[in-house]
């Protein structure tokens, strides 16, 4: 009687199980390649075991130590701009009383995030190129000599993270503002007959109540701290040689090792290295969460 019942809603599920099915689950089968000498004259199965061999190409590198440094620094790093500047973001919105402003404001700021990174990189070739690039054409106005961004890695670092930011923060900000605008309006009224600012609203009323969507965005981040956006990292500072050591990451690392070598099988072991890391780290940061907001965590 029960599958009766709910047997429209099994048949709503059905298109998602089965994208996730495909798109997921099967392929995770693929898996035993990181384990083994992958030879496609006799195919995945009859290829030979290797056991975890593929796996010493990440740790035994003299580069094991940059890549990782960068890629878990630079998202740390990530993680922690886009969340304030989203919730900033999402805040300045949810203060716009005008429905139509809301969405041009929206559209806008989710410009950069639908775009392709291809797209990002030649926008940021256009600012850094040569004496061209508009930053030197502004230091050139102002009487100051020009830079040779794309042979200087210490300005990389700061160069990622507000491409990163200016990529991502739209994405994060109409999550954000979708939680703000579901608050209840009364609260907010109930405050201002209370006298209460608009800091303190913002203090002791939206930012508690977003404090559930903010830790699953952030659980959510911390799966992913191990992967790195390979257009990012790769495409924007044009694979210049001189960036190598501050734009290197796992990725990029691997891609590069792949288009030299063809090892398959080492491109899928770091690819399970950095998923097994990702899961841990998502179950340790929901076990901490549990421990300390027990009904803000994901499971």
């Amino acid at each position: 009687m029960k599958l009766k019942r709910y047997l429209p809603i099994y048949f709503m599920l059905l298109p998602g199980f089965l994208y996730l099915l495909v798109n997921n689950y099967i392929p995770m089968a693929g898996l035993v390649i990181a384990f083994k000498n992958l030879d496609f004259s006799v195919g995945i199965l009859r290829s030979e075991w290797t056991g975890f061999k593929n796996f010493e190409f990440l740790f035994r590198t003299p580069d094991a130590w940059r890549i990782t440094r960068n890629t878990i620094g630079y998202n740390a790093v990530f993680i922690i701009v886009n969340l304030v500047v989203a919730v900033l973001f999402a805040v300045l919105l949810s203060e716009i009383h005008s429905k139509k402003a809301v969405k041009t404001y929206q559209t806008i700021i989710l410009l950069p995030y639908m775009v392709s990174m291809v797209i990002v990189s030649y926008l940021a070739y256009a600012f850094l190129a040569g004496d061209t690039g508009l930053l030197n054409g502004i230091r050139h106005s102002l009487g100051l000599e020009p830079v040779s961004w794309y042979s200087e890695p210490k300005y990389w670092p700061v160069i990622l993270v507000l491409v990163n930011a200016w990529k991502g923060v739209g994405y994060g900000a109409v999550i954000y503002l979708a939680s703000i605008l579901g608050i209840d309006r009364s609260l907010y009224e109930a405050a201002a007959v209370d006298g209460i600012g608009k800091m303190q609203e913002i203090r002791y009323i939206t930012l508690p109540l977003i404090k559930p969507t903010v830790i699953t965005m952030l659980l959510l981040s911390i799966g992913r701290v191990f992967y790195s956006d390979f257009g990012l990292f790769y495409q924007v500072p044009m694979n210049s040689g001189a960036l190598i050591d501050v734009t290197n990451t796992i990725d990029t690392y691997v891609y590069r090792g792949l288009i030299a070598l063809g090892d398959i099988s080492m491109s899928s072991a770091a690819g399970v290295y950095q998923s097994v890391i990702g899961f841990l780290l998502v179950i340790a940061a929901n076990w901490i969460t549990n421990k300390l907001s027990k009904e803000n965590a994901l499971f």
